[in-house]
């Protein structure tokens, strides 16, 4: 067909292979395109009758252009504004675009088979496409490179030029839903005066949208859904879609407390719900509204990890039975990077939930900033285009065309377990919050939306019109509800406290409780038979003899097994013998984070690859004969995302041993906001604990102020109220039992290790079997090598440092000095601290030794913390700095003999001192 050669490669391209198939078998396409492929032969040959001339082949095919311009872009020339007239974008949707006139609306083009026509006029092909694609849906698919996707998607919206048409009950519901949304947002306007509630009066259609997306889904299959947002409209749909009580949130507005006097709690439109509803089609689904911060998207990755964990844990991996709904403003889904990196997860083996439904609240405006300013692309939306997700752009007045895609949207997302995102076009009637004047910066927007109708008018007067529903139905829904607010607004006033409707101990959490103060130092029964121990140490250091791998790693799994055989361990092999052990004892183990499987500093090597394939072999998933739950998996270059998933996926799970690790530990600063709003404060704000486990290497070796510091400083400043626990273990022993730990207690506390990097490969970092079998976790370390009546200074340190001190002691046999390690800095074991000051009572010092500079590692907060408790410490220590460590080794070298001597104080350590002071720039505190 080499005639056509002016058309677009896509459209060549699909002619093209039409065409060779009736050229192989007329009867393989169409009868409408065999009558077309007859002509075109017969009309390039020069004959036939006007119809069948190459003028009119060419028209056909200007034809097939129109049909998907309209596909392509439509959606830039629907009605899907509100407020406000969209901006003009060229070349247009006229005739002449695609090469076509008036003089050509009564033809009749077999180009019409394509939308399911057949044979039929321009007026009505372009009708039906216009019909589609440009009215209040606008739909952006044709970047879909999977053609049975896109096939669908036109299928099922050209079959019904994506028009609703709902029975009277649904036009109902819809209705009372709408009418649910506005009179509830006005009776909080009228009751609660002046009060921020971050209203969703003008996108009140996202009640009866979301109404549908649960009704729709239960009847293809799920559930169960779980829900994230941000605050604006957050009070309605946990009323109105959840049904938490008028009551509850009336009692929140009057500023009422739980009976919980421990418990801080957050602000009302922040804070999460769950339920179980029952569908129009009588099914049960739970509903989950995770609480959210400020912080817009935060929640984003929280939800997708929630969702993961209750797939893998309670839908045994069919993931069409739970579903994620993230509920987005237009400028955090456009302006907030998490956004991209939860997208980028959603089709990885590691995070994957089959799919989420994305529905954007877009009021056009991030509070003060007009929507101009608020992004580059055209449409907030355009981040779906990563993975290739279909995207439908309604206008927020239409209800019945937002509840129609949004009922498309969930069938596409069972269908193809991937991401589906409806932006609804509407504003927001007041402010930022209620008190807020937007006239101040949307002057000429703000005074159309004083004269616009809100949803329930525009769909109450539309239903009018059609004769569907009584002129006094919308009436009487009102009075009703309103009535039946004000009733429960008098009943709270009888309230003392707000009843805890959704108890902490519930659920997957059901038989743990909360922690008092004398449970935290309570020893855990960590410890593991030599019967078992060794069983599983022998299981995990085998390799299959019928598979090839690398002699490197071979060599590796023949020293692991002579550790078995001499019954010492260093800190790789402890580590995969607590998954091991926890595994065999029937938990679940989730490791996640950058370059996991091998570790950063190629000690794991918990996943195998062999050398002659991509095949992996999983020393742990073969305990038990594969009977076992142990995921291990390589994460994209995220830490925000990553952390905020993996912190989802211990809340649904507190029986599962959940570990996100830092590639190096100084990252997790990228992941600031979710160790914040989340790890170190959800049980104060919102009852929710947690079991994560973040591993941060950290340890100053010479490597630069990127690589030394993982910022202990930052973590210790969160600690309060014994939200969670930091450790600092300097044995393959201890950090065995801490892992272990984290399951073998009834209550759940975040962890955070600080792990080492150097001190991997250290030939004094190693266990004997008789600590893991017979020991627990110490949270202090005493010094062995020293009897308390000769020791005249002690030396308190917690991690790499201790080794550097150690080398010191032993070298010059200095048994003068006692060098204690503080394994757990938080919670602080403050008895046992003060019993080693009181054993040392012949010491004259007592020292905080650290390599981190005086204003950052441990010592800020150890120094506040020992002085309420009246026990004084010196401190030696790099001098205060703004950057973490030195990039040059030389200095690095000498600072850290400088610690070392001024540790010890000798004569030979201050002549050191002196000579050296010039080349660190008097880095270090030496006083």
């Amino acid at each position: 067909m080499d005639k056509l050669t002016f058309l677009s490669n896509a459209d060549s391209r699909y002619i093209d292979s039409m065409y060779e198939s009736y050229k192989s078998d007329p009867e393989s396409v169409d009868f409408g395109w065999q009558k077309f492929f007859e002509g075109f032969d017969f009309g390039s040959q020069g004959g036939g009758p006007a119809t069948e001339t190459p003028e009119h082949i060419l028209k056909e095919i200007n034809v097939l252009n129109m049909i998907n311009g309209y596909r392509e872009r439509g959606h830039l020339f629907t009605k899907t504004n509100p407020v406000r007239e969209r901006r003009r974008y060229f070349p247009g949707k006229e005739l002449a675009t695609f090469g076509l006139s008036e003089a050509d609306m009564d033809t009749v083009y077999n180009a019409g088979i394509e939308v399911g026509l057949g044979p039929a006029k321009l007026r009505d092909i372009r009708q039906l496409i216009e019909d589609t694609y440009c009215d209040t849906i606008g739909a952006e698919f044709k970047y879909i490179r999977n053609p049975e996707k896109i096939s669908w998607l036109q299928n099922r919206m050209e079959s019904e030029r994506n028009e609703p048409n709902f029975d009277i009950e649904a036009k109902k519901r819809m209705l009372l839903k709408l009418n649910e949304a506005v009179v509830f947002e006005n009776f909080l306007g009228t009751k609660f005066l002046g009060q921020k509630r971050f209203s969703l009066e003008g996108a009140e259609s996202l009640i009866p949208g979301l109404d549908s997306v649960i009704q729709k889904g239960a009847d293809l299959g799920i559930e169960e859904f779980v829900i994230g947002m941000a605050h604006r409209g957050r009070l309605n749909v946990l009323v109105n879609v959840l049904g938490k009580t008028y009551e509850t949130v009336f009692n929140e507005f009057e500023g009422k407390t739980t009976d919980d006097v421990e418990f801080g709690g957050d602000v009302k439109y922040h804070l999460g719900f769950s339920s179980d509803v029952t569908t129009a089609n009588n099914k049960r689904v739970h509903l989950s509204l995770c609480p959210n911060p400020s912080h817009l998207e935060t929640v984003s990755p929280v939800v997708e990890g929630i969702v993961r964990s209750k797939i893998d844990m309670k839908y045994e991996g069919n993931s069409s039975k739970i579903a994620p709904i993230l509920i987005h403003g237009d400028a955090a889904i456009a302006g907030q990077g998490i956004v991209y990196e939860v997208i980028q997860m959603s089709k990885l083996d590691g995070y994957k939930t089959g799919g989420t439904i994305h529905i954007v609240i877009n009021n056009q405006v991030g509070f003060t900033t007009n929507y101009k300013d608020a992004r580059s692309s055209t449409y907030c939306t355009d981040i779906a285009k990563v993975t290739l997700s279909p995207v439908f752009h309604v206008n927020g007045d239409d209800v019945e065309a937002l509840v129609y895609a949004i009922n498309m949207a969930v069938e596409y997302r069972q269908k193809y377990r991937t991401d589906v995102f409806i932006d609804m076009l509407c504003y927001r009637r007041y402010g930022h919050n209620e008190a807020d004047e937007p006239k101040f910066t949307q002057p000429v927007l703000y005074k159309a939306i004083e004269k616009h109708l809100n949803p329930r008018e525009v769909y109450n007067k539309k239903l009018l019109e059609q004769g569907s529903v009584d002129a006094s139905l919308a009436k009487e829904m009102e009075k009703d509800f309103r009535a039946l607010l004000q009733k429960r607004l008098d009943e709270s006033k009888d309230d003392e406290v707000i009843p805890d409707v959704n108890p902490m101990y519930s659920g997957a959490w059901q038989g743990l409780r909360k922690a008092k103060y004398e449970d935290i130092f309570v020893p855990a029964n960590t410890a593991v038979s030599e019967k078992d121990f060794i069983r599983i140490a022998n299981a995990i250091t085998e390799l299959p003899k019928d598979r090839k791998f690398f002699r490197k790693i071979e060599r590796l799994f023949d020293d692991r097994r002579k550790m078995v055989e001499n019954k010492v361990f260093d800190w790789a092999m402890a580590e995969l013998m607590a998954y091991g052990t926890l595994l065999d004892e029937g938990k679940r183990v989730r490791v996640s984070g950058q370059d996991v499987e091998r570790g950063t500093f190629s000690h794991r090597h918990a996943v195998l690859t062999l050398e002659d394939s991509e095949e992996e072999y999983v020393p742990l998933a073969q305990l038990n004969n594969g009977d076992v739950k142990f995921d291990i998996y390589n994460s994209l270059l995220s830490e925000y995302g990553v952390l905020g998933f993996e912190y989802g996926y211990s809340l649904a799970n507190p029986h599962s041993l959940t570990i996100w690790e830092a590639q190096f530990g100084d990252f997790v600063n990228g992941a600031q906001t979710i160790t914040d709003q989340y790890l170190s404060s959800s049980e104060a704000k919102w009852k929710r604990s947690n079991a994560l486990v973040m591993l941060l290497p950290h340890g100053y070796e010479g490597q630069g102020p990127e690589h030394s510091s993982a910022r202990v400083e930052r973590v210790l400043e969160l600690c309060a109220e014994n939200n969670m626990q930091v450790a600092n273990c300097t044995t393959p022993a201890n950090f065995f039992h801490i892992l272990r730990r984290q399951l073998h207690r009834e209550f759940r506390k975040p962890l955070i290790v600080f792990t080492p990097k150097s001190l991997l490969r250290h030939p004094l970092v190693v266990s004997n079997l008789e600590e893991f079998t017979k020991g627990q976790f110490q949270e202090v370390i005493d010094d062995s090598y020293v009897k308390a009546a000769d020791v005249k200074r002690v030396l308190f340190c917690t991690g790499k440092v201790y080794y550097d001190l150690l080398d010191k002691q032993q070298t010059d046999k200095r048994k003068d000095v006692a060098i204690v390690r503080v394994e757990q800095m938080y919670p602080t074991p403050m008895d046992r601290l003060r019993a080693i000051k009181a054993k040392y009572k012949n010491a004259d010092d007592f020292l905080w030794v650290q390599e981190e500079p005086e204003n950052m590692g441990a010592w800020p907060y150890i120094c506040r913390k020992l002085r309420h408790s009246r026990i004084e410490l010196e401190v030696v220590c790099r001098k205060e700095s703004s950057s973490p460590a030195t990039g040059y080794q030389k200095q690095h070298i000498a600072q850290q003999l400088i610690i070392v001597e001024r540790a010890f104080e000798t004569q030979a350590g201050k002549e050191v001192k002196k000579n050296i002071q010039k080349t660190t720039n008097e880095a270090v505190k030496v006083d």
